[in-house]
């Protein structure tokens, strides 16, 4: 109804947005130029942040971008499982036949990360999201993973992305040996107030919508009550629009994107 009613050729804010048409903020911008370097040196990524606040995105944008014949991405995203099921989930992700043994799918993995650094020439890189989840376990088994050669020579890259508890994990003392592998760490600072405005702007251009429907001052305030999550930041306009048509509203104004604030908290 509101998309109708505004003219839109589909939602502005959903989360279905095309990478091709994303707004690129300076977090995604760290992440990028990360994500490149582990592309080209294999080593471990440590990438957190609130949640919604994009990095998830920010991986598949990169991912995207990659030629499957030199680099292949691996996305694994349950992180609430037994160190068996872990090693299974990723002899699945990976093409291998699980076994019923875990020393088997270690030998199995690390074979199919060395064939196909060494022989095949692509470069692999694991995606574990919500790795604050991941138990002690499993920390100590990554370690061992990355572990080529007698630790002379890595052969893929591992990328943790998790809240910022996840740093914390790995600050523990069991975790030191996991946390000296790690050659880049990014810690996203959230969406900032110019960058709202931006995103805000480009996304209604987008759907051929008018500047004019959200103005300066409402698009503040749904900042505001954001916490720099762009996530929650979408959830509040599209309640905003969807409040704006309900009241045959040409204009989102501050009082509408409160109202659709207080809905989304209630929920």
């Amino acid at each position: 109804m509101y998309k109708q009613y505004y003219g839109m050729s589909s939602n502005p804010f959903d989360k279905e947005l095309e990478t091709k048409n994303a707004y690129i903020t300076q977090d995604m911008k760290a992440m990028q130029g990360r994500l490149d370097y582990l592309k080209n040196h294999p080593g471990i990524g440590l990438f957190t942040a609130g949640p919604g606040q994009g990095k998830t995105f920010a991986l598949r944008y990169f991912a995207e971008k990659l030629n499957p014949n030199i680099t292949k991405c691996y996305y694994i995203c349950l992180s609430t499982v037994t160190t068996i099921e872990f090693y299974r989930q990723m002899c699945r992700t990976l093409g291998i036949e699980a076994s019923h043994k875990k020393s088997s799918m270690f030998r199995d993995i690390q074979e199919y990360f060395e064939n196909m650094s060494m022989n095949k020439k692509v470069h692999c890189m694991v995606c574990l999201d919500e790795a604050q989840y991941l138990n002690n376990d499993i920390l100590k088994d990554l370690k061992m993973l990355c572990n080529f050669s007698m630790d002379s020579k890595n052969c893929f890259s591992l990328i943790l992305l998790g809240q910022p508890s996840l740093t914390n994990i790995l600050m523990r003392q069991p975790n030191e040996a996991l946390r000296q592998r790690i050659t880049v760490n990014y810690q996203f600072e959230g969406l900032q107030e110019k960058e709202a405005l931006e995103y805000i702007n480009k996304q209604m251009e987008l759907v051929g919508a008018s500047g004019r429907i959200l103005d300066e001052n409402a698009a503040l305030v749904a900042y505001g009550s954001c916490g720099g999550s762009i996530r929650k930041l979408n959830l509040i306009l599209t309640k905003s629009l969807m409040i704006g048509a309900q009241n045959q509203k040409h204009n989102i104004d501050a009082d509408m994107v409160l109202s659709a604030v207080n809905d989304i908290e209630l929920c």
